[in-house]
C-alpha cells in the first residue's frame, strides 16, 4: 500500500510541479542532499507560500548553527519521540547515524519512556529533559531549568538553537500526525535509505562542512 494513501491534503509530485513549486522542490532536494522531496514538505505543496516558511524552518535547523548536526538531529528525533510521531523518529533517526551518532543511542530513542533511559552522558540528559518539559508543558519551563541545563555545560546560544529546533519539531510533528502522514516509520521514505559509510565523502550527506562520520 502507498504509504501516502491516508494523506487528508493533495500531495503534488516532483514531475507535476510548476513556478515556484518547482523552485522549492529543488531547494529541498539542495537542502537535503536527497535525491527525492520527503513527504513532510509535499504536505504543503498546493500552498507554495507555505512551503516557503517550512522550508524555512528546515534550513534554520540545520544549515548552519553553533550546535553539532548530530546534536541537532537527535533534538528531532527525541521531540518526535516525545510526540509519538513514528515517521519523524524515522527520518532524524536516519539523519541522526549518517552524521555520526551512535546506532545503540538511535535504537534507544525509538523505545525509551524518558530521556533518562538513553545511553547518552548527564549533560545530554538535561537537555532532553528541558525539551521533553517543552515540547509537553511549555508554560511549565522556569528560569531555575534554563540555569541548571546552563551549569550543565549548556551555553544559552545552544540553548536557543536546542529550543528552536524542539520547537520546530513540535510544529512538524503536528502537521504530519494531523494530516495523516505519520502513522508509521514506513511511511519515511527517508529512513528506507541506506546509511551513509564512514568512508563516505562530506557531499554524500546533507550537511555542508559536515566531515565524514562526525558531528560537524
Amino acid at each position: 500500500m502507498d504509504a501516502t494513501t491516508h494523506v487528508r491534503v493533495p500531495l503534488i509530485a516532483e514531475d507535476q510541479a510548476e513556478g515556484r513549486l518547482a523552485e522549492l522542490y529543488e531547494e529541498v532536494k539542495k537542502a537535503t542532499n536527497l535525491p527525492f522531496v520527503p513527504d513532510m514538505f509535499r504536505l504543503t505543496s498546493t500552498r507554495p507560500d507555505l512551503l516557503e516558511a517550512v522550508v524555512a524552518g528546515y534550513k534554520g535547523m540545520y544549515l548552519g548553527g553553533v550546535l553539532p548536526r548530530q546534536t541537532r538531529e537527535l533534538i528531532s528525533a527525541w521531540t518526535s519521540k516525545v510526540n509519538e510521531c513514528p515517521y519523524c523518529v524515522g527520518t532524524h533517526n536516519f539523519f541522526y547515524r549518517a552524521f555520526g551518532g551512535p546506532e545503540e543511542i538511535a535504537t534507544a530513542v525509538e523505545s525509551a519512556k524518558s530521556a533518562d533511559d538513553l545511553p547518552v552522558d548527564e549533560r545530554t540528559k538535561v537537555l532532553l529533559r528541558l525539551l521533553t518539559k517543552l515540547t509537553r508543558e511549555a508554560y511549565k519551563v522556569t528560569d531555575e531549568d534554563w540555569r541548571h541545563a546552563l551549569e550543565s555545560g549548556w551555553t544559552a546560544e545552544e540553548l536557543l538553537e536546542a529550543f528552536f529546533t524542539s520547537s520546530m519539531f513540535n510544529f512538524i510533528t503536528r502537521m504530519v500526525d494531523g494530516l495523516g502522514l505519520g502513522l508509521s516509520v514506513a511511511a519515511s521514505r527517508v529512513s528506507q535509505q541506506e546509511v551513509p559509510r564512514p568512508e563516505v565523502s562530506p557531499q554524500a550527506i546533507p550537511q555542508q562542512g559536515v566531515q565524514a562520520g562526525g558531528d560537524r
